[in-house]
């Protein structure tokens, strides 16, 4: 044979797992149904952030986190209750998977170049019990160039391996069967698609120009999720999170088909957890779209007013950013896909970010002058960009006006007016104090007792329809597919369970194909930044296994 491993799938877990292989010297075929220009797939749009515990960013911000509390969070959110069969592996990869965020992931990283920005982000914050969801401390470490920057050493040293002899990469190769040979797999059969030149991120053609056939004796499947076959997502909808979305958007490129999972799974290899995924409340329509339906996630401070389509008050903890999927699932028990922000000028300008590498050029071009003007008065260019251009945005200088354009948008006259200018009042009478029975108000000056959100994510507490603090803005929410939290079952080799509960000789899998790691080492909900880190650590567990062979 040729190729010692044939890794399916050029994103960030494919290149982890093929940059291991070479510092062991072994031979790769790296394929991939995209083009050159897509390396990295997901992971290049992404924020970059990453779940890390006892950093040194957070010492300094005088955060006190350990591996104790890290556990208790994870536990808790994960909710793990298939421990004798489907959360067998998932949850060992958990345990695994956060001593490596406490003591090797960093230096690790770090030892590759990556740095990281000195704020540390506060993503899902919980609302509930010690031992219930959420972080206790902030954990969301931003990579200094943003998705580019974690994708960039490892796709270097891809490109090293490339010119050395060690990597054949073969892009435009699309694989449609995995070959078998007396129960092991040996190798993958597939259609060579037309040479596209499209950019990044855009849907290509899958015009098929030939068949290619190549053996290996281990093959790693990293071909990520489901996030953009709506269909897939829809048939494999929780049943407690309510009926699924008509109408959703896209987190993530067409490419994100799943197609890998049903070939895997008719090779032999095990999907558990197809029950358990992610997707955010806060997706508003991108006025520039790169991909079919594309969304953007509003990474929201705790401020806003978050009411569902007819103009009701969620209850706590159903605040921004405390718990994506209870919040979900509150909004499919109205009865709708849809739901909407109210806020103040003051409040979008410090506590509005847009997820994703594109939507943060600062971060991602590595300039301090640039993210130095974001504390400048008014929203970051990107965020004024759709409230100029996004047809989810409605700004106005009165309420009247601005539940005008929220119907408008709608097309209907669901939202009454002294219907939530009541909720609003009643909100702005409980500043008066600096206590209140108002859990968000609560929450919100809680949050300015970290240094971090004080500084930059928090606004200060004050009053909604106090003109002052104007003009007002709505802005429609709409559900944005995203993570597919189930998938492949794998030990801690990353070697795929077949239906017995034994590896199929031969196969592996990494990423979030893998569930990012075990079928699902998120369980029931995810912590944030977590789901890059677990393409780093099941890519490298992968390709450090099949390195001692």
């Amino acid at each position: 044979m040729d190729y010692d491993v044939i890794v399916v799938g050029a994103g960030l877990a494919g290149l982890v797992a093929t940059s291991e292989l070479i510092g062991a010297g072994k031979k790769v075929l790296l394929v991939d149904q995209e083009s050159e220009a897509f390396l990295g797939g997901q992971a290049w749009w992404s924020f970059g952030g990453l779940f890390l515990v006892d950093s040194p960013e957070q010492r300094r911000l005088g955060i006190k986190d350990s591996y104790e509390l890290a556990r208790q969070d994870w536990m808790g959110s994960a909710g793990f209750d298939r421990e004798d069969d489907e959360d067998h592996w998932a949850k060992q990869w958990a345990e695994a998977y956060i001593e490596f965020a406490v003591h090797e992931k960093r230096d690790w990283l770090h030892s590759l170049g990556v740095r990281f920005f000195p704020v540390v982000g506060w993503a899902e914050r919980g609302g509930y019990l010690a031992e219930g969801h959420g972080n206790s401390v902030p954990r969301f470490h931003i990579v200094w160039g943003t998705g580019p920057g974690i994708v960039r050493p490892f796709e270097k040293i891809v490109r090293e391996g490339m010119q050395n002899g060690l990597v054949d990469f073969r892009p435009r190769h699309q694989v449609d069967e995995l070959l078998s040979k007396n129960g092991a797999i040996i190798g993958v059969r597939g259609s060579i698609l037309e040479p596209s030149d499209v950019k990044r991120g855009e849907a290509s053609s899958r015009a098929v120009i030939g068949e290619f056939t190549y053996e290996a004796p281990a093959v790693v499947v990293c071909s990520g999720g489901i996030g953009a076959n709506f269909d897939l997502v829809k048939e494999n909808w929780p049943k407690r999170l309510g009926n699924p979305p008509e109408r959703m958007i896209s987190g993530v490129p067409a490419h994100v088909d799943g197609r890998m999972l049903s070939i895997t799974e008719k090779a032999g290899g095990r999907i558990v957890n197809k029950d358990r995924m992610w997707h955010y409340t806060e997706g508003i329509k991108n006025w520039d779209p790169i991909w079919p339906f594309h969304g953007i996630r509003i990474l929201p401070g705790p401020s806003s007013i978050w009411l569902d389509a007819v103009g009701n008050r969620f209850s706590a903890p159903n605040f921004p950013g405390f718990d994506t999927l209870g919040t979900l699932q509150a909004i499919q028990e109205t009865g709708y896909d849809y739901s909407w922000f109210i806020l103040t000028a003051k409040i979008i300008e410090k506590e509005f970010a847009l997820s994703g590498s594109e939507q943060n050029p600062d971060l991602t071009g590595k300039s301090i002058k640039k993210v130095l003007s974001r504390v400048v008065p008014g929203p970051p260019a990107p965020v004024q960009a759709f409230m100029d251009k996004g047809e989810d945005f409605v700004v106005a200088n009165s309420l009247e006006k601005l539940v005008q354009g929220m119907n408008d948008i709608t097309g209907d006259r669901r939202l009454d007016v002294a219907h939530i200018e009541r909720q609003l009042l009643a909100r702005d009478r409980e500043m008066e104090n600096k206590f209140t029975k108002d859990l968000q108000i609560t929450a919100l000056r809680g949050a300015r007792n970290y240094i971090g959100d004080k500084l930059i994510r928090v606004a200060k507490p004050h009053k909604i329809l106090d003109p002052k603090n104007g003009p007002l803005v709505a802005v429609r929410l709409n559900i944005l597919t995203r993570k597919t939290l189930g998938g492949l079952q794998t030990d801690l080799e990353g070697r795929v369970m077949n239906q017995f509960g034994e590896p199929v000789p031969g196969l592996f899998a990494a990423g979030e194909v893998a569930g990012f790691g075990g079928g699902g080492l998120h369980g029931y909900r995810a912590l944030e930044g977590t789901f890059l880190g677990g393409c780093l650590f099941s890519g490298r567990q992968v390709g450090r296994s099949l390195s001692q062979n």
